[in-house]
C-alpha cells in the first residue's frame, strides 16, 4: 500500500515470505505446519523450521498499477478517468479489510475474499457517483456512504457465511481448514472483482448504487 501511495511506478518490493504454521499445509498427509517436501518419517516442526530456504516476495509496482488501470479503463463515468486518484481510492478502501497495523471491519476478512468483494462493489457503485472517494488526500464522506450502504446490505451474509464455516469446522473437528469465504455461484473462490455484469463474490448480484 505504501508503494502504491508513492505513485511512483518504477517501485519495487522484496520481502521475506511471512506464512504461520496454521497456513503451512501439508497435501500429503493433511496436516498443518508443514509443506510436503518437509513431510517424512521423523517429522518434527522444529526440525523442518531450521532446515528451511528463507522465500521472499518480489512485487513490482508497475505491475499493480497495471492491474489496476486494466480493470477499470473501460468503464464509463459521467466524469473524467483520473488513474491516479482511482489508485487512492484502492489505497483508501484496502485500510477496511486489515493490514498490519489496522484491525478490519467484523464482516471484512482479507483472507475470506473480502477485499475482492469491496472491489467488485465498488467497481459497481463508481458510475453513479459524482466523483471519487478520495480527492488529494480528503475523503468525500457522502461518496463513501453509497457505497458503505452497498456493504451494510451484504452484511448479513458475510457474517452467516463466518457462522456456517466455524460450525462446519466444529462439526467435522477440523477446525481452521475449509474456509467458507466469499464464493462464487460455482463453489469456488472468486479470483477478482473484474466483472461488469453483476456477479460478485458471493454469487450474489452486488445491489444497485441508490440514486
Amino acid at each position: 500500500m505504501l508503494g502504491l501511495a508513492t505513485h511512483e511506478p518504477h517501485f519495487y518490493i522484496l520481502r521475506e515470505c511471512v506464512m504461520t504454521p496454521k497456513d503451512r499445509k501439508c497435501f500429503k498427509c493433511g496436516k498443518t505446519g508443514h509443506i510436503q517436501s518437509e513431510c517424512g518419517a521423523g517429522y518434527t516442526q522444529d526440525a523442518a523450521r531450521l532446515s528451511r530456504v528463507a522465500e521472499f516476495q518480489f512485487v513490482k509496482i508497475a505491475v499493480v498499477r497495471e492491474y489496476l488501470y486494466l480493470e477499470f479503463k473501460d468503464l464509463k463515468l459521467p466524469y473524467k478517468f483520473d488513474f491516479e486518484n482511482l489508485v487512492d481510492d484502492f489505497v483508501f478502501l484496502c485500510f477496511f479489510v486489515g493490514n498490519d497495523f489496522l484491525p478490519h471491519l467484523p464482516s471484512l476478512q482479507i483472507r475470506e475474499g473480502a477485499l475482492d468483494a469491496i472491489m467488485a462493489m465498488y467497481k459497481n457503485s463508481l458510475p453513479s457517483l459524482d466523483g471519487y472517494l478520495t480527492k488529494q488526500g480528503m475523503i468525500n464522506f457522502s461518496n463513501c456512504d453509497v457505497l458503505f450502504r452497498d456493504i451494510a446490505k451484504y452484511e448479513e451474509e458475510f457474517f452467516r457465511l463466518e457462522v456456517d464455516r466455524q460450525q462446519r469446522d466444529q462439526r467435522y473437528g477440523n477446525r481452521g481448514r475449509g474456509r467458507g469465504g466469499f464464493q462464487n455461484n460455482r463453489g469456488g473462490h472468486q479470483g477478482g472483482a473484474n466483472n461488469q455484469s453483476g456477479d460478485s463474490t458471493l454469487g450474489l448480484v452486488p445491489p444497485q448504487s441508490e440514486q
